[in-house]
């Protein structure tokens, strides 16, 4: 049976409240880190405690990273019906101004959004998730698609320019993909499923390219029920999972190694990304809560494409 470790929280610093379900985070060179609002449609910046909205997207901004061109790229799943209960907010199904899925650019400096897919090959985006560029400066991201009242959206993972030349459905179907990640080497593709709670890794010939047919290996998890967010890559390949339903961040080992568990005072703790000048904080979105808050990492995070230097 895999066991896990269970690791301290106690140096968590909250950075900001009042966030209107966050998620998404960038940690940017000039010490802010970029997170997207997805009730509030927005792609925002935390500096300071302050709030800064730098575009507004509508819909539901989701995962977010920065391109080869100095823009942000965010996934928009197209919004959600939500839900209060007791001070805490949860995003619910496809609402009636579904706005649809879509892969925007964002530009930084002026705020102007710019829509670079919506299909892939006359099908339409659902509901996307995560994204991560590779060193090609291609991105790959997850559909996690929309759920109605009888009825869910069987989705994938894809693979586009971020010129908006091409798409991509690389992987279909997985059962609600979600978080998505790059092993160091950019051998292998991380794929979490969100439900299942199950964290997939999938080996690569080269950009938007499956190995041996898409052969893919299920990462040791520890035990107990929980679901799987968004996720981060440490420099030694560990993978940094958001966790649902007992809250915190599950980091899974590529080599077997036992799995460590940091709990987090949000049961939909959504996603991390590490920052600082070592890249050794990690910065973590705890969405019912609306808060984003710091801790010092074990282990540096890997450098992304086109953020760190």
């Amino acid at each position: 049976m895999t066991r896990s470790k269970k690791m301290s929280s106690e140096n968590t610093t909250v950075l900001v409240e009042g966030l209107q379900f966050p998620e998404g985070p960038i940690a940017m060179e000039d010490g802010s880190v970029l997170v997207v609002e997805i009730a509030r449609g927005t792609l925002s910046r935390v500096r300071d405690g302050q709030i800064e909205v730098v575009a507004s997207l509508g819909g539901g901004p989701n995962g977010a990273a920065m391109g080869p061109d100095g823009c942000c790229y965010v996934c928009n799943n197209g919004g959600f019906n939500w839900i209060r209960r007791n001070d805490l907010l949860y995003p619910g199904e496809q609402p009636e101004n579904y706005s649809g899925g879509r892969i925007e650019r964002v530009n930084l400096e002026t705020g102007e959004v710019e829509v670079l897919y919506t299909h892939c090959h006359g099908q339409p985006l659902r509901g996307p998730n995560d994204i991560v560029f590779d060193a090609d400066g291609g991105f790959w991201f997850t559909d996690h698609g929309k759920t109605r009242a009888r009825e869910r959206d069987r989705t994938g993972v894809f693979y586009a320019r971020y010129d908006g030349s091409f798409i991509e459905e690389v992987i279909f179907p997985m059962e609600g993909p979600n978080g998505i990640g790059l092993s160091p080497d950019e051998q292998e593709l991380y794929v979490a499923e969100t439900v299942p709670g199950r964290l997939w890794a999938f080996q690569l010939a080269g950009p938007g390219e499956l190995a041996d047919g898409g052969a893919r290996r299920i990462l040791n998890d520890r035990p107990g029920y929980h679901m799987f967010d968004s996720l981060a890559v440490d420099a030694d390949g560990g993978v940094a999972v958001a966790t649902l339903i007992d809250g915190g961040v599950t980091t899974l080992s590529p080599r077997d190694e036992e799995p460590v568990f940091v709990p987090m005072p949000d049961r939909l703790t959504t996603n991390i990304c590490f920052g600082g000048s070592d890249l050794k904080t990690a910065f973590i979105t705890l969405s019912s809560t609306g808060r984003l808050v710091s801790m010092p990492w074990g282990k540096a995070g890997l450098p992304l494409n086109f953020l760190n230097k």
